[in-house]
Formats: structure tokens, C-alpha cells, sequence
């Protein structure tokens, strides 16, 4: 079983990683050629092509100059602990065990617009690269179009190598990064949590909420170092709890009512 998970846009290089181990993201070939290709735009282009400020530009037009091909723990720090967003807030990576941290390397995946698909501890360059960005590139018009099948493949290898483990796909990502994944040529099928909260007479899906939840559930699968999709639906984090007359097969909902 594999759990995938979107990037954050919010990254944390201020606070000291915890733990050593480290990988190196497996597509820092395939990195190094979009870097190349951001390096070609101005400040005032990437801020026009992602929709950013002037200060938010200047930054990201820094960050691409100074990246490297070469990873450390001087340039670079675990995915799982730089980003810094809501689903990364419920996933609460730092404080993880080590082993916590090794069962989570081996059990999920986080797509990046940059990177691909970066395992928890791969080493992360600080970037901005979103995606559904229209970033048109030598294999195509947008991200999509560059990264192919590569990510959908990368999983299917990483299935091949945990033979003994469920073969199931948890889309805890976003719809935008989850679009990066092929489903048909995906060997797994795919189920999909889904978190809603009560609001205004009904249920709905409140996007801050939903996300942290998403990383609530990688956490609650990594710490009880679950294997097999039905032990999912014991998730009961934050006072959610699975709804078994609104989930099927391939949609696992989850509900909550908070106090008024």
C-alpha cells in the first residue's frame, strides 16, 4: 500500500532536522532540465506565469540560480520536513520516530512539480514549482505533458519491490498533483479518502480542514503501521469517522460535526 500526498508551498529551513538519514530524489535528472529552462525567465515572467508577487518571484528566480544537481544537507533537508503547509501541519513529521520515518519511506510518496515523486527523506532544494503550472517545456505545453508516465511507472516499481504488501494506490492528493498519475496504467487500484465537515444543514469538503486531515491520515497509517486499506477506516483523528452508507470501494468518506 502507498500513500501519495501533494507538496506544500510553504517550506521550513529554519528548524533543524531531527534525524540524519537522507536519499537523493530519484528525478534530479529530470529536475535539472526544468531548472534549466526556469533559469530563462525573468522575475517579472515567474511571477506572471505562477501568479505571484513581486517578492515571491524575486525569491523563486533566486532559488532556481542557486540551485544545485548536487544534494546535502547544507543545500538541501528532508521533504517530510521542509514542507510546512496544512497537510503537513496533521502529518507532523518532526515529531515522527526514526522508525516511524523509515516505515513512512517505505509507504509514501509525495508528487512535486519539480521533483516528480520524492520519497519522505528524499533531500528537498527550496523551489516553487506548482503542478498545474502552464509551463510550456522541451516534452510539452505544462507539467503534465513533461512528466509523462514517469511518475505513474516510478510507482509501479516501488509496488514491485513491496510484492509481500497490498498492491493499492491512498490518494491523499489534491486533485491538481493527482492528475499527474495515469490510472490506467497504474498496477493498484486507487481509493480516495474523502473529509468532510458539517456546515450550513449539510456536508461538506472545507478545504483547510480536508488537508490537514489528509496528513492526519498518512501519519495515522505510518504510526500504526497499517498495510491493508480496511484498517483505514478506523482513522478517527481530529473527531472524524469513516461513513460507511456514504464510502464505497474506491471512496473512503469521512465526517465530522464540530461544536457550534
Amino acid at each position: 500500500m502507498l500513500i501519495v500526498l501533494s507538496p506544500a508551498k510553504s517550506l521550513d529551513y529554519e528548524t533543524p532536522a531531527h534525524i540524519d538519514t537522507h536519499t537523493i530524489p530519484d528525478f534530479v535528472d529530470d529536475a535539472a532540465v526544468l531548472i534549466d529552462g526556469l533559469r530563462r525567465l525573468s522575475p517579472q515572467q515567474i511571477g506572471t506565469l505562477m501568479s505571484i508577487s513581486d517578492p515571491l518571484a524575486r525569491l523563486n528566480f533566486e532559488r532556481y540560480a542557486e540551485w544545485s544537481p548536487s544534494f546535502s544537507r547544507q543545500n538541501a533537508k528532508q521533504a517530510v520536513l521542509a514542507f510546512n503547509g496544512d497537510v503537513y501541519e496533521g502529518l507532523d513529521a518532526k515529531s515522527l520516530s526514526a522508525s516511524d520515518l523509515d516505515y513512512a519511506q517505505q509507504h509514501v510518496r509525495v508528487l512535486s512539480g519539480l521533483y516528480g515523486l520524492l520519497r519522505p527523506l528524499d533531500l528537498l532544494q527550496p523551489y516553487r514549482l506548482e503542478m498545474g503550472t502552464r509551463f510550456e517545456n522541451a516534452r510539452g505545453k505544462d507539467l503534465y505533458a513533461f512528466w509523462g508516465e514517469r511518475i505513474t511507472h516510478a510507482l509501479n516499481a516501488q509496488f514491485e519491490r513491496n510484492a509481500k504488501a497490498p498492491r493499492v494506490l491512498i490518494n491523499c492528493a489534491s486533485n491538481e498533483y493527482f492528475k499527474a498519475v495515469k490510472p490506467k496504467r497504474l498496477d493498484a487500484p486507487i481509493i480516495t479518502p474523502v473529509f468532510e465537515d458539517w456546515k450550513d444543514g449539510r456536508y461538506k469538503i472545507i478545504s483547510f480542514y480536508a488537508k490537514r486531515a489528509r496528513g492526519l491520515m498518512a501519519r495515522y497509517a505510518v504510526e500504526h503501521r497499517i498495510a491493508e486499506p480496511e484498517a483505514l477506516k478506523g482513522f478517527d483523528a481530529d473527531g472524524y469517522a469513516f461513513d460507511v452508507d456514504a464510502s464505497n470501494d474506491s471512496t473512503y468518506v469521512f465526517r465530522r460535526r464540530l461544536p457550534d
